[in-house]
C-alpha cells in the first residue's frame, strides 16, 4: 500500500511506463501469493510464491530506477528497500515452509 502515494508524484508522463509498471508489479506480488494459496498442492502453492518473489525484485527495480530519474528521494527508496527486504524474508520462510511440508 506505501506504494501508492510515492507514485502519486511521477510525471504524468509515466503513467503508462513506470508508474503503470510499478503498481502492476506490487500487485502481482500478493496476487500470485493469493492465487498460490488458493491451489491444493504444494507444488502450485511453491511455484506462484516464487512468481511473487519475482515481482517482488520487479518491484524494487522499478524504485531504484524512479530514484535514478528523481521521482523518489534516498529516503524514500530507502524505507521501501526495508519493506521489501521485509517481505522478502517472509515470503522465503514461507517457501521454505512449503518446501519442507511437500516433502512429509
Amino acid at each position: 500500500m506505501e506504494i501508492y502515494e510515492p507514485v502519486k508524484i511521477f510525471p504524468k508522463e509515466e503513467k503508462y511506463e513506470l508508474t503503470n509498471q510499478l503498481v502492476r508489479s506490487v500487485r502481482s506480488i500478493t496476487a500470485n501469493i493469493a492465487e498460490g494459496h488458493g491451489r491444493f498442492t504444494y507444488k502450485d502453492q511453491i511455484h506462484f510464491c516464487v512468481q511473487a518473489r519475482g515481482s517482488l525484485s520487479e518491484t524494487l527495480n522499478h524504485l531504484i530506477d524512479a530514484y535514478g530519474r528523481a521521482y523518489i528521494n534516498s529516503e524514500t527508496l530507502k524505507t521501501l528497500e526495508e519493506n521489501i527486504a521485509s517481505v522478502g524474508k517472509l515470503l522465503n520462510g514461507y517457501i521454505t515452509f512449503l518446501r519442507s511440508a511437500s516433502t512429509q
